[in-house]
This record gives C-alpha cells, structure tokens and sequence, in this order.
C-alpha cells in the first residue's frame, strides 16, 4: 500500500487533531477547522466525505458526555425535516451559485455572533413549538446539502431557544451526525470513497478521537458563559473563512 507523502500526512494529522479537539470542546466546527489544513494534501472529493467520517466518529464518542442534555421534542422534529432537506438541497446546487450563498450565509454569521457578543440579555424565543423546530431542521438540512454548512441553522437555534452548554449539544450534535452520516452515505454511492479515502480515513479517525477526548476533558470545566462565548467565536470564524472561501 503506497501510504501519502509524509508532509502531507503530517498536515493532515495536524487537522484531524486540531479539528478533533474543538469539536469535542464545542460539538461544532469540525470542518471549519479540518478543511483548513486538509485541503493542502488532498482533493475536495476525499476531503468532504473524510469530513463526514471524521465529524460522525467525533461526535459518537461524545454522545455520552452530552446524552443527558438531548431535548427529544425539539430534536425529532428537527431530524426529520433535517434529512428532507438534505436530498433538496443538493438537487438546487445546480441552480443556485455558491458563492453569493456563503457571502450571504458569512455575513449573516458574523453579524449574529457580533451582535450576541455584546447585547447583554440575548433574546430567548419560547415560542413557534416542533414546527419552528422543524423550520430550522429543514434549513439546516438545505444548506446542508448545499454547501455542507448544516451546523449554523440548529447552533443559533440552540441559543436563542436560551438553553445551557448540555442542551445546545444535546440539539447540535445529535442534528450534524444525522447530516454528515446522510452526505456520507450519497458520498458513497457517488462512487467517492475510494482507495484514497480509506487510506486517509485509517490515518485521520483514531487521530480526530485522540483530539475530541482531549476537548472533551475541557468541556466539563466550562460554564454555560464560557461555553457560549466559544460557540459565538466559531460561528465568526465561520462566516469569516465563508466570506473568504467565496472570494478565491
């Protein structure tokens, strides 16, 4: 087995690990942070569907942590309009641009984590009830299929929904494995897991698992406070590499 060069494998454990570590500190932001390193070693087509892999095995060795703090009636609701949106999303790439799509998604990222970095009593909605639920799921699910960003939708949901570090992980994560699983599986029929994929999936899942234990052992010396600040930085940061992505 011919194995990558050992720079590039060198980045790409780099990411895994950094990517591993804050998503099992945050439960988000797996791509954001894996991309930025992955992308120097492999093409998109192994990347995105590594991303998948990876960000599923993370948040399954999380889910312990976290299962207490699921809220089922506004999960179901979001998982099942999630993975209707999914299939639809991807069926409008071929007539919606993306780059005026993540201009728009990152800046609108960067204005909510702005605005909730410095409003003192940040607005808690109580109601629209499992169909708002729903709507956001179906959301996060179309931009999801669209341009993989499926993680935004349920994180700003989580927080104006006013729930603490445990429930918002509890809705996001549960949310993006169901998403990536899903991007996984049409990847696969896709014909994109290839020799190539499963070389770097060897390499970059025990490395991801070995990040995420160490984000998690920090994760429960966080606050409610402290655990929302990190959330607001990595939807910036988000919108930011969005914005950027989109200019190249």
């Amino acid at each position: 087995m011919d194995l990558p060069p050992t720079g590039d494998i060198a980045i790409v454990v780099a990411g895994a690990l950094a990517a591993g570590f804050v998503n099992g500190l945050s439960g988000t932001g797996y791509a954001l942070v894996a991309l930025g390193f992955w992308l120097q070693a492999m093409s998109p087509l192994t990347a995105a569907p590594l991303t998948a892999l990876c960000g599923v095995a993370g948040h399954v060795q999380s889910l312990p942590t976290i299962w207490k703090g699921m809220r089922w009636p506004h999960l179901w609701p979001m998982l099942v309009a999630g993975i209707v949106g999914v299939p639809i999303g991807t069926m409008l790439l071929e007539h919606v641009r993306p780059q005026p799509l993540k201009v728009g998604v990152g800046a609108l990222l960067i204005l909510y984590s702005g605005w909730m970095a410095f409003v003192r009593r940040p607005p808690i909605v109580t109601g629209g009830g499992r169909l708002a639920d729903a709507a956001v799921g179906f959301t996060g699910g179309l931009l999801g299929g669209m341009a993989s960003l499926s993680g935004p939708a349920p994180a700003i949901w989580a927080q104006l929904r006013g729930f603490g570090k445990n429930e918002q992980r509890g809705i996001n994560q549960p949310f993006n494995m169901s998403i990536l699983l899903l991007a996984l599986v049409s990847a696969g029929i896709a014909g994109f897991l290839d020799r190539t994929f499963f070389i770097w999936a060897a390499i970059c899942v025990p490395t991801t698992l070995i990040g995420a234990r160490i984000g998690l052992s920090l994760y429960g010396r966080m606050n409610d406070v402290q655990f929302h600040r990190i959330v607001l930085i990595l939807l910036g940061l988000s919108g930011t590499s969005l914005i950027v992505s989109s200019l190249r």
